[in-house]
């Protein structure tokens, strides 16, 4: 959850990890620190608030010639954000440092324990106990840091992705992993440390991905070391090239990440099917499912777990799957899934959701099912992370980075390979017609151009944004497969604008959300031309008739709707099991718009990360 930078080599690191810590800010942003070391002295700068706060604080040590250096951004856990609490930490002898994401969940007993043998603490963190742990280690056994490291990462429970220092060997930084990811970038007589790959990706397209329960010794002007920290044993680095550019993390002249990923869209949905989709052919190709067809064909149920924006992709999945293929599903949010003693045969599958592929409830959910004998499949959006390599198989999305911590385009990418999988699924079980499976292809072929079409709504949900930003409460209404986007337009409301929002059912808000509709209630209602149009038509004739105030996104050309509602948007008509797709770039761009207008920080929520590596 928060965001770790390294730097040892023979530039001058400052630069280097406030760049970097700028990039990973979306991992958490309530306070930020920096760690150089010069002729064996330690500059530490540390705030509450975000780098830019920390770049006005560490002016006094900006101009250092330092060439080793760690930063830290953070998202708070064990202690309120404040100065004090804020990462680097230092050990009681002045000589360790420490940034560390993740938990120690026995930093209680822990610290009792170092407490007796005269450590102090000044932070309420559990970050401050580990590095005080790690010196405590390193006393007793007299040996070296990395030793030191190791014995005592034997000795925490929890998850944690760390950088530690020592000022009295300035040439080598330690780092190791369990369940928060950590990549090393390796250039030529220097190294590069950070929580994913963008902080370094102009400096080296090489770079390692340490697994779990690894640990590096990285050391200038020497071969680094990997070994595990169970059993000492080397490991064999495997050096990647790199797949993201420096243009795919900047903003490009867009105000705001999020602004530029939602119009990312229709490029993004086309690299996500671009040699998979064959609709000329007739064929999808996607080598995850091909190799694994027969697990998929006998499986008696699919369960799909994610969390939050993922979560309402595989809710989309959900009717697209059982009404191409015929096979159950179920949906389980993957926060609930691993507490409540699921039945889980080893029949089924289960197909994993996230963004980042980091996700630690959905990575545990993993964990289980696969303890269960289930096939489990990822779908995610980042090469070589935990979920890529936790799971049997998966496809990967291609939305690029998305740095934007409300999620928009990786929804849509999403939506887009489940989309492929039912599909797939059904061509094999022979469970949609040819003509059908034929239509479904060249329609989501089609799909980029409508969402590209249906971005031109923009100014129109701009002006509606206007007249509903001092809204304290918004209804999203949804029928089939517009439900789920009824709740992820409502989640993109709250997210980035603070503004109260629910999602239901069309036909639900007669058994309760009807009590709160009056003249002050905005109600976005997903009425496109194919589905349950008559009935969602009902359901606004019942707003309509409370004084309610009706949002509607309707399929272009719709005379019905427009006559019933206050204000229209219209997008191009599709498939109803595609309209997902398109029904979600209006929410998007109202949630952005009124988010904007009410001075909030749309890339950057309060209290909320982009990578959840956390429970």
């Amino acid at each position: 959850m928060c965001g770790i930078v390294g730097y040892i080599g023979h530039r001058e690191a400052y630069p280097i990890v406030i760049k970097g810590l700028k990039r990973l800010e979306y991992r958490g942003y309530d306070s930020a620190g920096i760690m150089l070391c010069e002729n064996s002295e330690l500059k530490i700068s540390k705030t509450k608030g975000k780098v830019s706060d920390l770049e006005e604080k560490s002016k006094s040590i900006a101009t250092s010639k330092a060439t080793i250096g760690m930063g830290h951004t953070r998202w708070a856990t064990h202690g309120v954000p404040n100065d004090v609490n804020s990462h680097p930490h230092v050990s009681n002898s002045g000589n360790l440092v420490i940034i560390h994401n993740g938990i120690i969940e026995n930093y209680e007993p822990l610290k009792k324990e170092l407490s007796k043998r005269g450590y102090t603490f000044t932070s309420d963190t559990d970050t401050e106990v580990l590095i005080n742990l790690i010196e405590d280690v390193k006393k007793k056994e007299k040996g070296k840091l990395g030793k030191a490291v190791q014995i005592a990462l034997n000795q925490v429970v929890g998850a944690y992705a760390i950088c530690v220092f020592d000022k009295e060997n300035p040439d080598e930084i330690i780092v190791a992993r369990l369940g928060s990811p950590l990549a090393i970038g390796v250039g030529k007589e220097e190294f590069f440390v950070a929580s994913d790959a963008s902080p370094f990706i102009e400096y080296t397209s090489n770079a390692i991905y340490l697994e779990d329960e690894e640990m590096a010794i990285i050391r200038l002007h020497k071969p680094l070391k990997i070994r595990k920290i169970k059993d000492d044993t080397l490991v064999d680095p495997y050096i990647q090239e790199l797949q993201m550019n420096l243009e795919q993390i900047e903003k490009g002249g867009y105000d705001h990440f999020m602004l530029k990923e939602i119009y990312e869209q229709p490029n993004v949905i086309k690299d996500t099917y671009r040699g998979r989709l064959h609709a000329n052919e007739g064929i999808i190709q996607m080598a995850g499912i091909e190799d694994n067809l027969e697990k998929f064909l006998h499986a008696q149920r699919i369960l799909i777990v994610a969390c939050g924006t993922s979560w309402h992709a595989g809710l989309v999945a959900e009717y697209i799957i059982e009404e191409f293929t015929r096979i159950p599903v179920e949906v389980e949010y993957a926060s609930e899934f691993r507490y409540r003693n699921p039945i889980i045969n080893n029949s089924d599958v289960v197909i994993a959701i996230s963004q980042s592929g980091e996700t630690a409830d959905t990575l545990a959910a993993i964990k289980l099912a696969k303890e269960k004998g289930a096939f489990v499949f990822g779908v995610c959006n980042v090469v070589g992370s935990s979920i890529s390599r936790e799971t049997h198989a998966g496809a990967y999305t291609h939305a690029g980075p998305e740095i934007g911590v409300a999620s928009t385009k990786a929804f849509t990418t999403q939506i887009t390979v489940l989309t492929m999988i039912a599909l797939r699924l059904a061509k094999a079980k022979g469970t949609l017609s040819n003509s059908d499976f034929h239509r479904y292809l060249q329609e989501l072929e089609v799909i980029p151009e409508k969402v590209l079409e249906a971005l031109e709504c923009n100014d129109k949900a701009k002006e509606i944004a206007a007249m509903f930003k001092d809204a304290p409460n918004c209804l999203y209404l949804g029928r089939g497969y517009n439900f789920p986007v009824a709740l992820e337009g409502a989640l993109k409301l709250k997210e980035i604008s603070y503004i109260h929002a629910e999602g239901y059912p069309a036909a639900e808000m007669k058994h309760g959300p009807i009590a709160l509709i009056d003249e002050q209630m905005p109600v976005v209602v997903i009425a496109p031309k194919q589905g349950h149009y008559d009935k969602v038509v009902s359901n606004i004739q019942e707003i309509k008739s409370r004084s309610g105030k009706i949002i509607a996104v309707v399929t272009k050309g719709d005379t019905q709707v427009k006559e019933l509602a206050d204000h229209v948007i219209e997008i191009p008509e599709t498939s109803d099991a595609l309209s997902p797709l398109i029904t979600t770039i209006p929410l998007q761009l109202l949630s952005y718009h009124i988010a904007v207008m009410r001075s909030c920080n749309v890339d950057q929520p309060r209290n909320l990360a982009k990578s959840v590596t956390v429970e």
